[in-house]
């Protein structure tokens, strides 16, 4: 399978990414006939409770991905349709408003999307599966204001048996980011991601794991910020989920930060 560009070290950043919270969130799903319904809430510091209620739904054709109204009265919406195969065309509205594509033929993935509210840039990328666990690509940013490119960057991963590797660019590829995920056993995954440049050559690093524990799954890492987090993503009953998780400087563990979330 031919991944997007921006997929394309989503290995190692998701798993030392995802589920790491300093929020209390509870998430619900439920389906209402043809709807999928989802309600967020979460509760402030201060104990005020805020709610995302949002829906989506396919009809004659058209995808409606996503339609949901914010607590602040503002509201989102993202469609999609496939006139042809191997290609989705999209609408995602909210703040702004950006037509998109996602074009895959063998084995190159184009995508672009252009602001149509305030007709101010135009990105684009591709990428390509060159074969054994290779893939290769890049995106460009042009700005009408500026009248050139805005950003502009490459990349390549690879992945063979346990290991993944990734090196992709950042700031018009005056950045280099690496990251490493590798599969000890069926039970443990470790991963590193680390940032460089010419002015700093090791700016910023993370590293971290996963261990698939009898009792949950459990996830630890640690940042270049001297920050260490932990969390806990445990099935407590059939579609309910908990995550529990907490972060902290390594100097101060008294300024310890923990998060909950609930999806059910």
């Amino acid at each position: 399978m031919v991944v997007k560009f921006s997929d394309i070290a989503k290995g190692p950043s998701d798993l030392l990414g995802d589920d790491y919270t300093t929020k209390t969130t509870l998430k619900c799903k439920k389906n209402a006939g043809p709807l999928a319904v989802t309600i967020e809430t979460d509760r402030s510091g201060s104990g005020a409770l805020s709610s995302k209620v949002g829906t989506k739904f396919t009809y004659a054709g058209l995808s409606f991905d996503k339609v949901q109204l914010k607590p602040d009265g503002s509201n989102v919406l993202e469609t999609s349709i496939k006139p042809y195969p191997g290609l989705s065309t999209t609408f995602k509205g909210g703040k702004g408003a950006d037509l998109g594509f996602d074009y895959t033929t063998g084995p190159l993935r184009m995508t672009g999307s252009f602001d149509v509210k305030d007709m101010s840039k135009f990105s684009t990328s591709a990428c390509l599966s060159a074969g054994d666990g290779i893939h290769v690509g890049g995106d460009a940013v042009y700005s009408t204001s500026a009248k050139g490119l805005s950003a502009f960057n490459v990349g390549a991963s690879y992945a063979t048996g346990p290991l993944f590797a990734s090196v992709t660019t950042a700031s018009k590829i005056s950045q280099v980011n690496v990251g490493l995920s590798y599969t000890v056993n069926t039970n443990l995954t470790v991963a590193s991601t680390s940032t460089h440049s010419s002015a700093k050559p090791l700016d910023v690093f993370t590293i971290g794991g996963k261990y698939k524990a009898g009792f949950g799954d459990v996830k630890a890492k640690f940042a270049s910020n001297g920050s260490i987090s932990a969390c806990v993503i445990k099935e407590v009953a059939p579609k309910v989920t908990f995550t529990g998780s907490a972060t902290a400087p390594a100097s101060d563990m008294s300024k310890l930060k923990y998060g909950i979330g609930i999806v059910m």
